[in-house]
């Protein structure tokens, strides 16, 4: 039996292996699907702190997979199909065949944005293609970009590029934006941001070094195309937390987000929750990193108690 077993190899679950292994409890990580998580398909991160020049997404994870692996965590790319909690310990199934079991766990999943579905999507991620304002926005200074979604996110990141872009187009398929009353005015009443209604991208357009030029807009009602230069288009039509393992036994709230007690806690002793799995909030490799360390500080109370 394990005695800690981390699902999820981003910032938080990493962050969790170095300090689970620094108290000399030899955890598996569960590198799942995407191993690294969404920083694996950044490219320069400037707001991590203890790199004032930045530091790409990738070498990021990199450096914490090899802290993680000095110290003695252990790695496998399975991913978590199945959750039992039992009353001593957990079981997890692993690939939809083997089970293993553990006397503590950490969720660490992360969540995924949802993107358009568009042709040649994948490799435009990080190349003027992103979810992530706060990440990103500070490279587009001076340049038009464009924010798709008609929520509260949208507006939001909307508001926040226009302290770098030049131009902010919100692109919503509806005549009307879903965000509240109190971001539809901020967004109406800012006069870097253009509203377009009605719309959807049909395609990306990228330049001869494959960065984003332009998208192709259609209109919902007309279906007539026209093609509108952005630097960056950000997507902000929401995230999906990679919970689907838990589904019925932990704590979900609407959204599917897992929910957490006194910070990194589940309902059930010994299983621990950490990340964007949980954090539907502030969403940055940062605060993952600081749930990911208190998560293991709390397994190994935990597991100190048993003793």
């Amino acid at each position: 039996m394990e005695k800690v077993i981390i699902v999820g190899s981003g910032c938080a679950g990493l962050t969790a292996a170095i300090y689970a292994a620094r108290a000399n409890l030899s955890p598996l990580v569960l590198e799942g699907r995407q191993p690294g998580g969404q920083l694996s398909t950044t490219t320069l991160v400037e707001n991590f702190p203890g790199f004032p020049d930045g530091i790409d997404g990738p070498q990021l994870i990199m450096n914490m997979h090899a802290q993680a692996e000095k110290f003695g965590s252990r790695f496998s790319y399975s991913e978590a199909t199945g959750f039992e909690p039992m009353n001593s310990h957990v079981r997890l199934q692993i690939d939809g065949e083997q089970w293993l079991e553990t006397q503590s766990l950490i969720i660490a999943s992360g969540a995924s944005a949802k993107w358009l579905g568009l042709q040649n999507e994948e490799k435009m991620i990080g190349h003027g293609l992103t979810s992530c304002a706060t990440c990103d926005g500070a490279f587009y200074r001076n340049v038009p970009v464009a924010v798709v979604g008609g929520g509260d996110s949208a507006a939001e990141e909307a508001l926040f590029l226009t302290r770098f872009a030049s131009k902010v187009y919100l692109i919503h398929r509806r005549d009307k934006l879903r965000a509240s009353k109190i971001m539809a005015e901020r967004v109406q009443r800012c006069d870097k941001i253009e509203p377009i209604w009605n719309s959807v991208i049909a395609r990306y357009v990228p330049d001869q070094k494959g960065e984003m030029a332009a998208v192709d807009l259609r209109d919902v009602s007309t279906q007539e195309e026209r093609r509108l230069p952005v630097a960056c288009v950000f997507v902000a039509i929401g995230h999906e937390p990679n919970a689907k393992p838990y589904a019925g036994k932990l704590e979900m709230d609407g959204e599917g987000y897992l929910v957490t007690k006194k910070l990194v806690e589940s309902k059930y002793p010994g299983v621990f929750i950490a990340g964007d799995v949980a954090d539907r909030v502030y969403k940055q490799a940062i605060t993952a990193a600081g749930a990911g360390c208190a998560a293991a500080m709390e397994a190994e109370k935990y597991l100190s108690g048993l003793e």
